[in-house]
């Protein structure tokens, strides 16, 4: 499960896919509804912040925004649309900069024409969810040794 920080416009098509349906595992998990992934690093985030439920339906509200863009026909429904707006979780500038090296390796095998016009490292946004502050790599995250840091 990968719970991505960086805004879901970066994802190629087979990513973001794989994003719906992992973000609304992470629903279901943070809902109580499903017993596994209930320890996943990934959730740790959003288990900390004051609604977690509020958090991952704004999160998958990003990533079903993402899709209308992209003329996909994901399911709003599965969405509760009364979160809180306002809602911020914050993640390290060195998150952003870790996951957007891990995506361009994926992507360099994947879909390389899509990393052609990425933005420079220190201009990626991230999930309008999360506000980026200064700071190392999550301690939540699973390092991959083929990127670098």
């Amino acid at each position: 499960m990968r719970l991505w920080s960086i805004h879901p416009k970066y994802l190629d098509a087979k990513g973001l896919l794989a994003l719906w349906r992992e973000s609304l595992l992470a629903k279901k998990v943070l809902e109580g509804k499903t017993r596994g992934y209930t320890k996943h690093p990934q959730l740790e985030r959003f288990k900390k912040c004051a609604d977690p439920i509020g958090a991952i339906n704004k999160y998958l509200s990003e990533v079903y925004n993402e899709s209308v863009e992209r003329e996909y026909n994901f399911d709003k429904k599965k969405i509760d649309w009364s979160y809180n707006r306002d809602l911020l979780i914050t993640v390290s500038s060195g998150q952003v900069k870790y996951e957007f090296q891990h995506l361009v390796s994926k992507l360099k095998t994947r879909d390389p024409e899509r990393i052609v016009n990425f933005p420079a490292e220190s201009e990626i946004t991230a999930n309008p969810l999360f506000t980026i502050v200064d700071g190392e790599r999550e301690i939540w995250e699973i390092v991959k040794s083929d990127i670098s840091h």
